[in-house]
């Protein structure tokens, strides 16, 4: 322990030392940035050290480092300083039960960063206070994976606006109580960015920021471990740049990816990830994080060094940006998934786990799977939140474990083609009208496109779709975290089938669930009378109620088991010790499902229904129609 700490006290007055002589170079003293560095220092330097320490240079990287980061923080404006000391007063800031997100491209919602200023009346009606938009950052076409190959963290897609409409549309939203969320690619860049280009070019210093090789010793060494992501865009991980060196491209051959061995990048893109805090973003989505570190032996996903490289990120944070939080995107399994879920790593994470259960369940009429995640995998540490969703940008796929399946008797392999099948509307009956991604038909194997109206059937039966939409919601409306909408999905908008005749999208069916915004079924979203305006209605209560009732806050989950396989149970466990619970019912059937009263003989036996408000007398049991779902406020006895 003594070793430690000398060495933590060296490497702070070495620090410190670089520090002061930044002064004659403008950097002046700030004592909360000072009360920080203190503070959070140490963690920086046993993390930076993990990383790095097997450099000579290593410290003299982690002092260029905080003096950037304290560069930073003089720079960062006024009204986001004040934003951090709030914060920093009420850190769970994000689990609050008035929580309601949603998410959108810009181009294909609103046109424009202008256009999305535009629709802040609008994000108020519904309640947003969280907003993610898409990509928006300069991205090559056609080569520009919808935003995710990156050419400048510091330029906006010209077609959508520039870095200072997002600065403006960032203070105007927060003035509106809306956080700002937005995606960093931060495993890969263009082979388009400055850094690429330079690197192509030969030029030694950037070649050091790609994983490059002069020939296939390494990429095959490597490639005898790593899997393939898209064999279809090129075979392997590497591919062939023209002077016959070789790079590696996880996933298209123009994205590059960054390679993190090299302190040098960890310090470019923090400082492209502070540039976009003080642009007054609130929270990143961390993109492919399961893939950011590479060792030689291994599949390079998931390894330890990626914890620690997002623990380091989240430690230059906290002394120049305080508030910003980081949000995981990783689609692995559950056990891993859960693995980048902390408060000093990713404070929120996607639960994709949730929402492709919420899918099969539909399909199935059957919530077994669901309520066996819930009870396993729901809780996750104190100071995090779930971001809960029924549908994203994404596809879906169905990241279930086979050995949790395996327990109710049910065959991984054999489930995942089923789904497949019905949500592409292969399997007799569905009805469901999704569209293939990456379809192999002789296997069964692809994921899934589509709309959430149309994958529950909006082009089949209208009314029956209604209920499955809100069904489907009101699982992430109350189970806690936050919930996340598909801007559009709260009007019933179907698939757009003409994403094809768009350059570039011909190939790729995720268009097909990216809409453009459906201004005719906004019309009608007051209308009650309209599938549109019952969903909207239907959504709006749920928010209404979440944000009224404290005891939806947070992300605690007790079980109830409703011993019937297609009635979903849960308990949120209440504001006050003791006193009232809300416990959630959902029917997945096609039929009405009672539960007898002995199932409730844990409360007394007056209960009221949260969303009708009727009361319910559970002596009585309950019955709930087909689709139907209830949000009761309980008494334990």
């Amino acid at each position: 322990m003594q070793g430690l700490v000398n060495e933590d006290e060296e490497a702070r007055r070495h620090v410190l030392a670089v520090l002061a002589a930044e002064s004659s170079r403008g950097l002046r003293p700030d004592p909360d940035f000072d009360r920080r560095f203190y503070g959070h220092f140490p963690t920086l330097r046993s993390l930076f050290h993990s990383l790095y320490g097997d450099r000579t240079d290593w410290l003299d990287q982690l002092a260029a480092l905080v003096v950037q980061s304290a560069r930073s923080w003089q720079e960062r404006p006024a009204e986001l300083k004040v934003l951090d000391a709030g914060r920093e007063e009420n850190p769970d800031w994000f689990q609050s039960n008035r929580m309601l997100g949603g998410v959108c491209y810009v181009d294909r919602y609103a046109e424009s960063l202008e256009g999305v200023r535009k629709r802040i009346p609008y994000f108020r009606e519904l309640g947003l206070t969280y907003l993610h938009l898409m990509p928006l950052f300069l991205a090559p076409e056609p080569h520009s994976d919808g935003g995710y190959a990156v050419s400048s963290y510091r330029e906006v897609n010209p077609k959508l606006g520039t870095m200072e409409q997002l600065r403006s549309l960032a203070a105007e939203l927060r003035d509106n109580g809306i956080s700002l969320v937005v995606d960093f690619i931060f495993n890969h860049t263009s082979d388009e960015h400055e850094w690429a280009r330079k690197a192509a070019a030969g030029d030694p210093e950037y070649s050091g920021y790609y994983w490059i090789f002069p020939d296939r010793t390494m990429p095959d060494a490597f490639e005898a471990n790593v899997r393939e992501i898209f064999p279809e865009n090129h075979p392997g991980s590497f591919i062939r740049i023209d002077d016959g060196r070789w790079v590696w491209a996880t996933f298209h051959t123009y994205q590059w990816d960054l390679n993190y061995s090299n302190p040098e990048v960890f310090r470019a893109m923090a400082a492209e990830m502070l540039f976009l805090a003080n642009q007054g973003v609130d929270i990143l989505r961390m993109d492919a994080v399961a893939f950011i570190w590479k060792q030689l032996g291994t599949p390079c996903e998931n390894l330890p060094q990626a914890h620690t490289l997002l623990r380091a990120f989240n430690a230059v944070c906290r002394l120049a940006a305080p508030s910003l939080l980081f949000k995981s995107e990783a689609i692995v399994h559950p056990d891993e998934v859960a693995l980048y879920i902390d408060r000093k790593e990713c404070q929120l994470s996607y639960n994709p786990l949730q929402m492709a259960l919420i899918w099969e369940s539909l399909a199935t009429r059957d919530a077994s799977l669901l309520a066996q995640a819930l009870h396993r995998r729901h809780n996750i540490p104190a100071g995090t939140a779930w971001v809960n969703y029924v549908r994203s940008h994404d596809d879906i796929g169905w990241t279930f474990a086979d050995e949790d399946a395996a327990e109710l008797g049910i065959n991984g392999f054999d489930h995942r083609r089923f789904l497949n099948s019905f949500y592409v509307n292969r399997f007799p009956g569905s009805f469901a009208r999704g569209v293939p991604f990456q379809d192999n038909p002789k296997t069964g194997d692809c994921r899934i496109s589509g709309t959430t109206a149309s994958l529950c059937g909006m082009e089949v039966d209208p009314a029956e779709a209604v209920e499955r939409i809100l069904l489907a919601h009101s699982v992430p409306f109350s189970t806690g975290g936050v919930p996340l909408l598909y801007l559009g999905d709260e009007v019933g908008q179907v698939n757009d089938y003409a994403y094809a005749s768009e350059p570039g999208h011909e190939e790729d069916s995720r268009w097909v669930h990216r809409p453009h915004f459906p201004a005719e079924q906004y019309a009608r979203r007051l209308d009650p009378a309209t599938p549109e305006g019952a969903v909207y209605a239907g959504l709006k209560r749920m928010i209404e109620v979440r944000t009224s009732t404290p005891g939806l806050a947070g992300t605690t989950l007790i079980d109830f088991g409703t011993n019937n396989r297609a009635v979903l149970g849960y308990q949120r466990p209440g504001a006050t010790e003791g006193g009232p619970v809300i416990l959630v019912l959902a029917n997945f059937s096609d039929s009405a499902k009672t539960l007898p009263a002995e199932t409730f003989s844990g409360f007394s036996p007056a209960a009221v229904d949260l969303l009708s408000e009727a009361a319910l007398q559970l002596d009585d049991g309950v019955t709930l129609l087909p689709r139907q779902y209830l949000w009761l406020r309980v008494t334990p006895q």
